[in-house]
């Protein structure tokens, strides 16, 4: 498949990056900023206060139900499910690894599921705590969040962008920092200590980089037609336009931004504009209409469409791993990612009617690094696959409610 690249850089050489959790893991400046001591009360490393550390990662399941609002965390390491607060109508669940939110008409409810990890590239740190309720966000249906380790950045549907502190959060409060001047045309992302944005110029949007005050502080020629989607991966942040996507990098304090196109025009019913991936995978997936699957590996900068058939919802762990895609019928299929033949198919795992293309309450693919899981919100389960082994059916948990919406956090 042709790939059409156009790369940008863009000069940020006069920003110094302050190092943060995410950068730095030596003994001299571990989390709690304490000073390192030769003593046996020297803070660990990797220390969290208030969490434990683990060896492996700590997956937690999210659960909804919109109709009555019962609320479930579902801790995948014990198999114990912990009741949370109610919040009935919730239309979305979205999550950043650590915090659910639940987006409904009165507001955007925030679950702390007390499981997260930290990624410092040679190596990950996993966490487990205390699930709490933290509260509302003064933000609805249409609030797109998207967080690091510092800042989470709440968009609202009209474009306005509220910056949260991420430590706050952490200990159970919400507090506003900052709120951004003007409006914005998309998901603003924060990354590399500084926030990713569009800007609306006629028909097309302009991408920014704005500091954490909200200041441009550059303001490259490149642009992106109605842009839609986003994910972070270990290159960079992808950003969805109409004409493909946008790859955006830091390095050395500077930036690039690079085109991967589609090498077709594609209708706009067909483009990839939600991105589903196991969290940090180079290897994104989106449906490509009802009947097919985009994949897109960012390493090799090309696009693939795969033809499945009726979609519910797909995902993969990326290299190396099948396309997991959830049909019509309620039969989970796998796929090879680069030549889209399918390697394997289940019974159907779902009960009752399977509505191809409804958003919010349908059922969805979460994935790890061993597993993958499947809601079944008429038959009260969730469904755990190794999809190395044929998808096989590891587990399956009973649940008291209708799983309409699932996140997992943890990974």
């Amino acid at each position: 498949m042709t790939v059409r690249t156009k790369v940008t850089p863009w000069a940020s050489a006069a920003l110094v990056l302050t190092a943060l959790l995410a950068t730095s893991c030596s003994a001299e400046n571990d989390n709690d900023s304490r000073p390192a001591a030769s003593s046996a009360s020297a803070t660990p490393h990797g220390y969290v206060e208030g969490a434990q550390e683990a060896a492996e990662q700590q997956s937690r399941l999210l659960l909804n139900d919109p109709a009555s609002g019962n609320t479930r965390v579902l801790d995948l390491i014990t198999g114990k499910v912990h009741k949370t607060a109610q919040v009935k109508g919730a239309e979305r669940l979205g999550t950043d690894g650590r915090f659910g939110y639940l987006h409904s008409a009165g507001g955007t409810h925030v679950l702390d599921s007390g499981a997260w990890m930290v990624d410092h590239g040679d190596h990950v740190h996993y966490y487990s705590a205390a699930i709490r309720d933290v509260g509302e966000l003064p933000v609805g249906r249409e609030a797109q969040v998207r967080s690091d380790v510092v800042v989470t950045a709440v968009t609202d549907g009209d474009g306005q962008t509220v910056l949260y502190d991420r430590g706050k959060l952490e200990k159970g409060k919400i507090a506003a920092s900052r709120t951004l001047a003007g409006t914005y045309s998309s998901a603003v992302v924060p990354y590399e200590e500084h926030l990713l944005a569009f800007v609306d110029e006629g028909r097309t949007a302009k991408l920014v980089v704005l500091d954490r005050k909200g200041e441009r502080v550059a303001s490259p020629d490149v642009e992106c037609e109605e842009p839609r989607g986003d994910a972070i991966t270990r290159r960079g942040v992808v950003l969805g336009c109409a004409d493909g996507a946008l790859l955006v990098r830091e390095q050395g304090g500077a930036f690039t931004a690079e085109k991967i196109s589609y090498d077709e025009d594609v209708p706009a019913a067909q483009r990839a504009t939600d991105f589903r991936q196991r969290p940090g995978s180079d290897t994104l997936t989106a449906p490509a209409g009802h009947d097919a699957v985009w994949v897109l590996d960012v390493t090799g900068r090309t696009w693939t469409r795969v033809e499945t058939g009726p979609v519910v919802a797909a995902n993969t762990a990326g290299e190396g791993s099948p396309l997991l895609v959830l049909e019509a019928d309620g039969s989970l299929h796998g796929y090879d990612i680069v030549t889209g033949k399918q390697l394997a198919e289940t019974e159907s795992l779902l009960t009752g009617e399977v509505r191809v293309g409804t958003a919010g309450s349908a059922p969805v693919v979460e994935v790890d690094r061993s597993r993958a899981y499947i809601n079944d919100p008429d038959g009260k389960k969730v469904f755990e696959i190794d999809y190395n082994d044929d998808l096989r059916v590891a587990r399956s948990f009973d649940l008291d409610i209708e799983p309409g919406l699932m996140a997992e956090t943890g990974r």
